[in-house]
């Protein structure tokens, strides 16, 4: 083999291998930062994997928030109009969080199906509701955009 053909050879490899290193070491250091979406119903029925970082977003179900006396600590539960989930959360929450609004909420469910919370979000306009939570009305024959159309059960 020629030794320049031989060196333009070992730069190819040399370039191959090292562009596998990278995409490799990236996809790994992204992997614990990626965050899936899921709906409560999803995570009622057990389909969420336990202790992953996951997005959840539903509606604040009317009378479920509970704040602490004495601390940030938060109780509330999160609904699709099919299932309810309970949210823990200890800090300050957004000035729009309310019952009976959208809040999309980052954090990690729980062997027990709660969510223990590390960040909420609060809806920012009154026409959005997430996709998963519209197609769950929409699953349910509900067709309000808004999560004050959603109907509990008792």
């Amino acid at each position: 083999m020629h030794p320049v053909r031989k060196q333009r050879l070992m730069i190819v490899i040399f370039i191959v291998v090292f562009s596998s290193i990278a995409v490799g070491l990236m996809a790994y250091a992204l992997r614990e930062n990626i965050n899936l979406f899921y709906p409560p119903s999803k995570i009622a029925s057990g389909d969420v994997p336990h202790n992953t970082r996951i997005r959840a977003g539903g509606c604040v179900k009317p009378g479920s928030v509970q704040r602490s006396d004495s601390s940030l600590e938060i109780h509330f539960l999160i609904t699709d109009g099919i299932a309810d989930v309970k949210v823990n959360f200890n800090g300050i929450l957004p000035d729009l969080f309310a019952e009976g609004e959208a809040a999309v909420i980052n954090g990690v469910v729980t062997e027990s199906g709660e969510i223990n919370a590390s960040e909420v979000l609060a809806k920012h306009d009154e026409n959005y509701t997430p996709p998963e939570v519209a197609e769950a009305m929409k699953d349910k024959g509900e067709h309000q955009k808004t999560c004050e159309g959603l109907k509990y059960g008792a």
